[in-house]
């Protein structure tokens, strides 16, 4: 009986040693998986804008590509737009696309419909077909553009022209009627040419001249303005003071651009109309000024706010040898005050 109960007891014990081996054998499994495949802290993704990418345990191991979720762009904004004071496009010669083969018929060129933004010119005196500027450039709406062809002169335009763009060509002069009667004409645009003259009427009559661009010319002397003109860009050219009216720019009580850097002036060009916002006149060779060259003297209250743009850079002038000068103004004149 004795070795029946002993027998008994080491069953017991051997039941016991088995179901605490399981039980210990359980996290050790668990262990080796949270080692494998940690959890995933999903808080630091919690700002990541990853669109409809969603990430579990089961995707935590796959290999994201973070270019495929950028920001979407609506390309259809970026299609090929004509603006004003841009380089257009040239026209396309009909006459030089291949011709088909003798098995198809070769189609035919249809006009330009009606709401095509090209129009052809009227015709012109002394032409049959119409304008030169039309026919050699491109005219679109009422802009001209005649950009880097080896114009040698300014072409004659369409009366309604509004603005016309002749960059990058070799016109040498502006005579007295190459803007006669272009009541309509708002910009000019003649950057790099070789012009290093223009009579003294070639702009002044012009009613609606807003903008005249001439820079990296070789002009030694600047026309007479009309008084419409808001904007002057003549840097880059070989003008000297001796080169300008006196009072030239007095008068012209809409002016607010007067850019003149690169050129040969010995002096401002005072006095300056009251509308100027930005005066440009660095690498020149400006030495001195008066008091009354942007304030008035007599006049202590008076302030200039309009003009605080001025530029005096790269001149051999100390700024700082005429401080009654500057005293209406917003800003200092950029240079050299020591």
């Amino acid at each position: 009986a004795a070795l029946g109960h002993r027998m008994q007891t080491l069953a017991w014990v051997g039941i016991a040693s088995l179901c605490l081996g399981a039980t210990w054998a359980v996290p050790a499994k668990k262990e080796r998986k949270k080692v494998e495949k940690p959890k995933l802290d999903l808080v630091l993704y919690e700002n990541l804008d990853l669109d409809n990418y969603d990430v579990t345990l089961d995707s935590y191991g796959d290999i994201m590509d973070l270019n495929n979720y950028e920001e979407l762009y609506d390309y259809g904004d970026l299609a090929p737009k004509i603006e004003v004071g841009t380089l257009a496009p040239r026209p396309k010669d009909h006459r030089a696309l291949p011709e088909l083969g003798s098995t198809v018929p070769t189609p035919k060129l249809q006009p330009p419909v009606t709401t095509s933004p090209i129009h052809p010119a009227p015709p012109g005196p002394g032409t049959g077909q119409g304008l030169p500027s039309c026919s050699r450039c491109l005219c679109i709406r009422t802009s001209v553009y005649c950009d880097d062809t080896d114009l040698e002169h300014i072409p004659s335009l369409p009366p309604d022209t509004t603005y016309l763009y002749a960059r990058f060509n070799r016109i040498s002069a502006i005579r007295a009627g190459d803007f006669m009667g272009m009541k309509k004409l708002k910009r000019i645009d003649l950057t790099s040419n070789s012009i290093s003259w223009a009579d003294v009427d070639a702009f002044r009559l012009l009613p609606s001249l807003q903008e005249l661009i001439l820079p990296e010319n070789r002009l030694t002397a600047l026309p007479e303005l009309p008084r419409s003109i808001i904007r002057l860009d003549a840097r880059l050219n070989r003008i000297p003071s001796a080169g300008l009216r006196p009072e030239a720019f007095q008068d012209l009580t809409q002016l607010q651009f007067l850019h003149l850097s690169d050129n040969k002036l010995d002096y401002i060009p005072a006095p300056l109309p009251e509308s100027l916002r930005s005066l440009h006149l660095q690498n020149n060779n400006i030495q001195t000024m008066h008091e009354d060259t942007f304030c008035n003297s007599q006049d202590q209250s008076h302030i200039r706010r309009a003009l605080e743009d001025i530029r005096l850079d790269g001149n051999p002038i100390n700024l700082s040898l005429f401080p009654n000068a500057y005293f209406c103004l917003p800003r200092l004149p950029t240079g050299r005050f020591l």
